[in-house]
């Protein structure tokens, strides 16, 4: 099942219009509080919480859905403390009744003590706020971090922008935060990831359909469900130039590891062919280490010319290990080859840098492409998009992403442990899977023979850079310390295999 994401301003439109349709907002307040509840039962039983559970109360509705929590939980028989931020007598709408329900004494936040408490739920301030946390908040963070209790974060830890999932001041670190409905890209987009450890999604009565109505352009959890249905699923008459070819070029003498790791991985995701353009001063190395992927020189662009000239190549990939000049030149060559039309490019590395503040040069040259996948790290977005504020300046990394791709008219993969990938049509997805250990030479590499291996057998771009993405991911996590580059493509089998078996999943 895909896993849609709204932001803060379509979540609170979601709300609206549940509630015109007829269901009170204080319905939605109980259900989100009772979720509260059920979530602080479980994290207590789990830790065996002896003492109180204390909930921090903010002025508006998240504040609300703290007092439904904490009048469930008392009425359970658990020792609970509520602790408010500004006078009682200031809470409006569903909040203040939320709060006169609840029997019990308010202390006000600066009282608070998170360190007598076994569980701490942060019901302070919700995804919308627009400003850093100061005064008695601010405070109360402080005593909280410094307390070491677990925290349950409410929507999300308090600090947070749901949107772009940045802290710019004090901030809740959460061991577990519950949302409503759908996450939000600041749940995924660190830092908020790791603020809000595990997230919990809760059905508090918002129809399918309104979300599905809200979600356009759609940003997606970058998981299973997202891309298995589409997966290729060779058919019992499938031979090597059915499954797809895919063309790798490779850099000199002393720069050819780059484009084997390509080249590996898209034949083990499944390219039924792969050939690898090598200098012909470099033939003879590359040959030592080949024996499945194929070897043809190619030292320039007229060499690419006459190797594109075989219809059956139906992926080109390129840029690590070529060096700025040759990159250009070959994509300036592939633009005018025989096919071009029908032929999907997938760029990194050097393909990227060789454009360096001359996005439009290169978004001139993927036009004629059927489809184009670019894939830079932080570094190379920043330098490909010099002279375009509206990715430099973007607000997160999920609004540069998408700004990234419409200026290219290709699929965009802005690479880092929050990876972001995004259409031209504005769909995106932000992974959900990763590990610190891909961190390591040759792994990026690795991602594009993923992603053109996956394109070369028939996948819709879209999602197969999203498998690929995943895929990539969930392979370094099943390898773990110890990684190198090599492992990942070799880690594949069984996840293909769990994946279009349906099992497993990451979502």
């Amino acid at each position: 099942m895909m896993q849609v994401l709204l932001d803060v301003a379509r979540t609170r439109e979601a709300d609206r219009r549940t509630i015109a349709a007829g269901t009170p907002g204080i319905a939605l307040m109980e259900r989100a509080g009772a979720a509260i509840a059920e979530a602080a039962r479980a994290m207590r039983g789990a830790r065996g919480g002896e003492g109180p559970v204390l909930v921090a109360c903010g002025p508006g509705n998240n504040g609300g859905d703290g007092f439904v929590a904490a009048r469930l939980l008392a009425e359970e028989g658990i020792a609970v403390l509520v602790a408010l931020l500004g006078p009682r007598e200031r809470l409006r709408g569903d909040a203040a009744i939320a709060a006169a329900a609840w029997r019990g004494p308010v202390l006000p936040l600066a009282d608070a003590d998170p360190a007598a408490a076994c569980l701490v739920i942060d019901a302070l301030f919700g995804s919308g706020l627009a400003r850093p946390l100061d005064g008695p908040a601010a405070d109360f963070v402080a005593r909280l971090t410094a307390s070491g209790r677990p925290v349950l974060a409410v929507d999300v830890p308090s600090g947070l922008d749901g949107d772009t999932g940045r802290a710019d001041g004090p901030c809740v670190r959460a061991h577990e935060t519950i949302t409503f409905a759908t996450m939000k890209p600041g749940h995924l987009l660190l830092p908020g990831r790791t603020l809000c450890g595990r997230v919990r999604v809760a059905d508090i009565g918002i129809a399918a359909h309104v979300i599905e109505d809200l979600a356009r352009p759609a940003t997606f959890a970058n998981a299973e469900g997202l891309y298995r249905a589409a997966l290729p699923r060779p058919g019992p008459a499938a031979h090597k130039y059915a499954r797809g070819h895919v063309l790798v070029l490779s850099g000199g003498i002393h720069e050819t590891g780059a484009a084997r790791l390509v080249a590996r991985g898209a034949l083990r995701i499944g390219a039924g062919a792969v050939t690898l353009g090598s200098p012909r001063a470099a033939l003879l190395v590359n040959a030592t280490q080949l024996t499945a992927i194929m070897l043809r020189p190619c030292d320039d662009g007229a060499d690419l010319e006459e190797l594109l000239a075989d219809p059956r190549i139906g992926v080109l990939a390129l840029g690590p290990g070529l060096g700025r000049a040759r990159a250009r030149g070959f994509l300036e060559a592939a633009a005018r080859a025989r096919h071009a039309e029908a032929r999907a490019l997938v760029l990194d590395a050097d393909a990227l840098t060789a454009f360096e503040g001359d996005h439009a040069g290169l978004a001139s040259l993927l036009a004629g492409a059927r489809c184009a996948v670019a894939t830079p790290h932080a570094g190379e977005l920043a330098r490909l998009f010099r002279a375009c504020p509206a990715v430099h300046e973007a607000p997160s990394k999920l609004v540069a992403a998408r700004e990234a791709a419409a200026a290219l008219g290709a699929i965009v993969v802005a690479k880092g442990a929050d990876s972001v990938i995004a259409a031209p049509d504005g769909r995106a997805a932000i992974n959900a899977s990763g590990t610190p250990h891909l961190a390591t030479a040759g792994a990026g590499d690795v991602l594009a023979g993923f992603v053109a291996g996956l394109i070369a057998q028939g996948m819709p771009p879209f999602e197969a850079t999203a498998a690929a993405v995943d895929l990539h991911a969930r392979a370094g996590a099943s390898i773990g310390p110890g990684l190198i580059a090599e492992d990942l493509p070799e880690a594949l089998p069984r996840l293909l295999g769990e994946v279009l078996r349906g099992g497993a999943s990451s979502g």
